[in-house]
Formats: structure tokens, C-alpha cells, sequence
């Protein structure tokens, strides 16, 4: 067992805070973001398409590809926020996780 000094524990502490934190950061923005933009589309209506239907955000319901469960729709905002949400606290976490574990391994050298 190797006896590390009071330092190298709190920079270790720190870099795992910080991953843990911008994958916060980006899972509230991620979900958020799917949030607004479904709920702005519900609220502005449907639009006439070329072929002559309504549509409510046909680029935006490609996401239910994705997402299952998803639709523009008020239900599908929440259902958005909350994919949209783990994917960004995935995707931030594991952002953070690799940057911290390179500046780690800069610092032993």
C-alpha cells in the first residue's frame, strides 16, 4: 500500500467532484434544452407540410427514434427532459472522467 500525502488525496477528490459535476451541469442542460425547444413547438402549433398534413416539429419528432416514448408533445417534454437528462450526465461524466484521468497522469509525470 502506497502512503500518499494529504495533497494528492484532495486533488483526487477534486477531479472526481468536477466530473461528477459538469455531468450535472450538462444533464440539466441537455434535458432542459429538449424541454423548451418541445414545449416552444407544442405551443407554436402544428404547421401545413408539403404533402398538405399537419405536423407539429417533424424534425424535432426524429428524436423518438432515439428516445423511446418521445413525441412533441407535453408528455413527450417530460419524457425529452428526462432521456435528455441522462445523456448528458453520461455523456459530462464521462468527459470529466477521462480529462481528470489525463491530468492525472500528466501530474506523476
Amino acid at each position: 500500500m502506497t502512503n500518499r500525502s494529504d495533497e494528492e488525496k484532495l486533488l483526487e477528490a477534486v477531479a472526481l467532484l468536477n466530473a461528477k459535476m459538469l455531468g450535472l451541469i450538462l444533464g440539466i442542460s441537455f434535458g432542459l434544452m429538449i424541454f423548451i425547444v418541445t414545449i416552444w413547438l407544442v405551443i407554436k402549433g402544428p404547421q401545413l407540410s408539403p404533402s398538405g398534413q399537419y405536423v407539429v416539429g417533424p424534425h424535432l419528432q426524429l428524436l423518438s427514434q432515439f428516445f423511446i416514448g418521445y413525441s412533441v408533445s407535453y408528455i413527450g417534454s417530460i419524457i425529452g427532459f428526462i432521456y435528455g437528462f441522462a445523456v448528458g450526465t453520461i455523456s459530462g461524466g464521462l468527459i470529466g472522467w477521462i480529462y481528470n484521468g489525463i491530468v492525472l497522469l500528466r501530474q506523476k509525470y
